[in-house]
């Protein structure tokens, strides 16, 4: 195992148990988060607190960030104080977060310039797929930089595909949170219907959600919506965002997408109403 140092830059839902499967599958894990206190548990465990973006880069040779918006991504890989500034050369920086697929392609070529691979890597599976670590891994970059990082995405996830060039991985994203969000509003409709025919919920689930209706959403959110239980495993207004990544992203290809239109509207208005903080499947409150 030749690259033992590690850094990992955000402690959020799921970067919080990322790190902790890194640590744990014994690699020297240095965290950096902007609240301390996310930090505390892993450094407990064993992992190295460093105070700022610079001094973790500078001492790690593979570095993964996980934090919220592109803002973000730009904010720790750019400028002086960030990773393409101060990780030594030949360092492999990887970006998990989910973000804009030619802000990706940015950081590949800014990576270039300097001897710094770059992969985008976004992941799906929510909290639960974090937790139990068996995301999956879309990876954009070089096919060497990729077999590099392996033995890292083997800690986290079970679907590992390298999907191309800088910036695929992003692509690859945006196709699936397309998919989820025609799919989430489906959901909401179904266990609706269900609800308003004077059916019990939970006993219909058990017969949709293993037929052809079948669908990670409507097994793992549905019934989190019949339960009322809004706790985020993906908060709403990540997930506005990422929708709002991916109409961009269509609209500059020509394509219509009128199922995440629909669904980006829905969507916006459960933030602006206050619950972007809250679980996607809050969504079904506007359907009630």
């Amino acid at each position: 195992m030749t690259d033992k140092n590690i850094g990992f830059i955000g402690l959020g839902v799921m970067g919080q148990s990322m790190a902790g499967h890194i640590l744990t599958a014994g690699f020297n894990v240095r965290v950096y988060n902007r609240t301390k206190q996310k930090a505390e548990t892993l450094v407990e465990k064993g992992a190295v607190w460093c105070d700022c973006v610079a001094d973790l880069a500078a001492s790690s040779d593979i570095i993964i960030t996980m934090v919220g918006y592109p803002a973000d991504v730009e904010e720790v890989f750019i400028g002086p104080a960030g990773i393409l500034e101060n990780a030594p050369s030949g360092a492999l920086a990887i970006d998990m977060t989910t973000s804009d697929p030619a802000l990706a392609e940015k950081l590949w070529q800014d990576g270039r310039q300097k001897n710094i691979s770059v992969l985008d890597a976004p992941v799906s599976g929510g909290d639960i797929g974090a937790q139990n670590a068996s995301l999956s891994i879309m990876v954009g970059g070089k096919l060497d930089d990729f077999n590099r990082a392996l033995s890292i995405f083997k800690t986290l996830g079970t679907n590992i595909v390298h999907q191309g060039k800088a910036g695929n991985g992003q692509h690859t994203k945006m196709a699936n949170q397309i998919a989820i969000a025609s799919t989430m509003i489906a959901v909401c409709e179904s266990i609706s219907y269900a609800r308003r025919a004077g059916l019990d919920p939970e006993t219909v689930l058990d017969s949709i959600g293993k037929g052809a209706a079948a669908s990670w959403s409507l097994n793992n959110l549905g019934p989190k919506m019949i339960q009322g239980d809004d706790a985020p495993g993906f908060f709403i207004q990540h997930f506005v965002k990422d929708m709002g990544i991916a109409l961009s992203a269509a609209e500059a290809m020509g394509m219509k997408t009128p199922g995440l239109d629909m669904a980006y509207t829905l969507y916006k208005e459960m933030e602006d109403q206050g619950g972007g903080l809250k679980g996607t499947q809050a969504l079904y409150h506007l359907f009630q």
